[in-house]
């Protein structure tokens, strides 16, 4: 895939907007009201503080912006699933009738994984969800940026929030002094009602994207893995999520085989998203060319 496919055209989108302003007020308020306030900006330990802080806040920036501007990924106009190659040895079909995945709004076939999005109206590779936050949909070519992201924007809002709760406790310590602490109390108390649910939910979200990793899925295969398990279990059998290759091997798919660059939005390992790895590959011995 090339970069003028991967890269994506900048349309206004007010929760793009929100996130950053919020990512904009969550760095001011750290950086010039609790380190300043705590340990005094130039100061070793605020000097220290604000340049980690606004070391994670710039990664932050930069895997949001690339998030955002990097395309999911589309399906070729020319793929035709091959049946009869050796090296596939699964294709996914449509619940009924069993014929191969075709997407009537696209005019093309469905390579595994790949699921047409209302809002985007197309077709995204390995789709996982649209995302309102990023105006864009989370699948093959951008998933390992926005799982980046929502990494550093969790170590991002804990770390405020303890810079937050740090300045209150020094503030209070100094209540009976002469100081004009009480004009930061509004900063104090916006930063305290937006970082709170947003670190919650932030860390929810990641927990839970980690959980997708492990077990190699996505959200809406998580979610048809469900019905699956449910129906092999009403005809007695068991059913195994065919891209589950064990931990490890899930974690690489995904961040990577290089582990130092787990943390940076590279992928170059992906591939072309229109074919994927499974167990009946490893129980084959299949080479896979990605």
């Amino acid at each position: 895939m090339s970069e003028k496919t991967r890269q994506r055209r900048f349309t206004f989108s007010l929760p793009v907007t929100v996130v950053v302003l919020a990512i904009a007020y969550i760095y001011l308020s750290s950086i010039f009201v609790f380190i300043d306030h705590w340990f005094g900006l130039f100061s070793s330990p605020g000097i220290i503080n604000a340049v980690v802080f606004t070391s994670l806040a710039a990664m932050c920036s930069f895997t949001y912006h690339s998030a955002v501007s990097t395309d999911p990924g589309r399906v070729p106009s020319t793929y035709m699933p091959d049946v009869e190659d050796f090296q596939s040895p699964i294709h996914e079909i449509k619940r009924k009738g069993g014929d191969l995945r075709y997407c009537q709004k696209c005019s093309h076939y469905k390579p595994p994984r790949a699921h047409h999005c209302r809002i985007c109206k197309r077709c995204v590779l390995r789709m996982d969800h649209h995302c309102i936050w990023i105006n864009n949909c989370v699948g093959h070519a951008n998933y390992k940026v926005f799982i980046v992201f929502v990494m550093y924007a969790v170590i991002s809002c804990v770390y405020s929030l303890v810079l937050l709760v740090g300045s209150v406790a020094y503030d209070d310590g100094l209540r009976g002094e002469k100081k004009n602490s009480g004009s930061f109390r509004t900063v104090y108390v916006v930063s305290g009602l937006l970082l709170v649910p947003l670190s919650i939910a932030l860390c929810v979200l990641l927990g839970w994207h980690i959980y997708l990793i492990l077990h190699n899925k996505t959200t809406i295969e998580y979610h048809e893995g469900v019905r699956a398990l449910w129906l092999a279990e009403k005809g007695g059998s068991i059913y195994n999520h065919p891209y589950d290759l064990g931990p490890y091997e899930n974690l690489t798919s995904v961040l990577g085989p290089n582990i130092p660059t787990w943390l940076w939005p590279t992928a170059s390992h992906i591939g072309s998203g229109l074919r994927f790895s499974t167990v009946y590959d490893v129980t084959q011995g299949v080479s896979i060319s990605k």
